[in-house]
């Protein structure tokens, strides 16, 4: 793997990554002036396999061509087991200057990544590219989940892991119709001390998202939820973007433009965290100036673990700040 890459796209945001199916150009010039942190133009599941071919041209055309802003730029290529892979890994790489970041689908194990890795890495050395390009990974099968930890430590390039709900539902044989939403059928049900019975529904996806989120935490990546494709239900596809924040994730796949701005809102700091992040970072510092150490704020007892929760609220409230100043200037 290469050895040169020290995760340079690790302070990318990535609240939101909008799903752009690389055969449909009429969207594209809305995407790019959209709000989406992050946009990956589809060459596998949303193309048929007619259109592979055209829709690999397509994606090389607009990223050369359109301008995108600010954004992360991504292609999903089609997975490692299909014909079209290794054209578009070698096509995607050798004529996308403005590509940020190649998108594997369907990662089983560090191997997936690894031949990625080498292989972008000498069609860079062929081109001379000066700008080298990230790998995010798709993980979206029980073989994926099993070996998430290896997966995460595979390769520099790595910068993110995403959840892909829908094909680990399929491999999971959990049956479901809508891809992302809580079944009702995994639910609690129990009886109470009076005698009333009464049920809660849990979250059938928390083992594999829990997971994913300690792996990419582990190893310097960020984590990213995965699709929720009912987009007309805005309030669950809410509740499923805050699950996930409450896990560690700091972003969300947008499969409609409809989801972009609910994402980024879920995945940034409120104000009043803001400000309670900046009252605690104000009073540890005076604190400790005076050496008393931890200290009471609000009759809670803060220290240094609520300091650095309290300093990352705040440098990633700034980042956001910064794209979003940098967007206003045309940048």
């Amino acid at each position: 793997m290469s050895d040169v890459i020290k995760r340079a796209g690790s302070q990318r945001l990535q609240r939101s990554e909008l799903a752009v199916p690389a055969t449909s150009a009429q969207f594209f010039a809305k995407a790019a002036a959209g709000a989406a942190d992050a946009i990956f133009l589809d060459l596998e599941d949303a193309v048929a396999p007619a259109r592979k071919d055209a829709a690999r041209e397509a994606a090389v055309t607009a990223l050369r061509d359109l301008d995108w802003g600010n954004k992360t730029m991504a292609v999903r290529i089609n997975d490692l087991e299909t014909p079209w892979a290794y054209r578009d890994i070698v096509e995607i790489v050798a004529h996308a200057p403005r590509l940020d970041l190649i998108l594997l689908p369907k990662t089983a194990c560090a191997a997936d990544v690894q031949f990625l890795d080498r292989l972008i890495t000498m069609v860079e050395r062929d081109i001379q590219r000066a700008r080298p390009i990230g790998i995010e990974v798709l993980i979206e099968t029980a073989m994926g989940v099993a070996h998430v930890e290896e997966i995460a430590a595979s390769s520099p390039r790595l910068e993110a892991m995403i959840f892909g709900v829908g094909d680990y539902s399929v491999d999971m044989q959990t049956n479901d119709r809508v891809f992302g939403k809580v079944n009702p059928d995994y639910a609690m049900d129990s009886t109470g001390a009076a005698g009333g019975r009464s049920s809660h529904v849990n979250d059938q996806w928390h083992f594999a998202l829990a997971r994913i989120a300690n792996a990419c935490r582990a190893y310097g990546l960020r984590p990213i939820d995965g699709p929720f494709t009912d987009y007309g239900d805005a309030d669950a596809y809410r509740a499923s973007a805050v699950r996930s924040r409450a896990l560690g994730f700091e972003g969300k796949w947008a499969i409609h433009p409809s989801q972009i701005e609910i994402a980024n809102e879920v995945y940034s700091p409120a104000t009043e965290q803001v400000a309670w992040a900046q009252q605690i970072v104000d009073a540890l510092d005076l604190s400790n100036k005076e050496g008393r150490g931890a200290v009471g704020v609000g009759k809670v007892l803060v220290d240094m673990a609520h300091y650095k929760v309290a300093s990352r609220i705040i440098s990633r409230a700034q980042v956001i700040s910064s794209m979003q100043q940098s967007k206003g200037a045309g940048v």
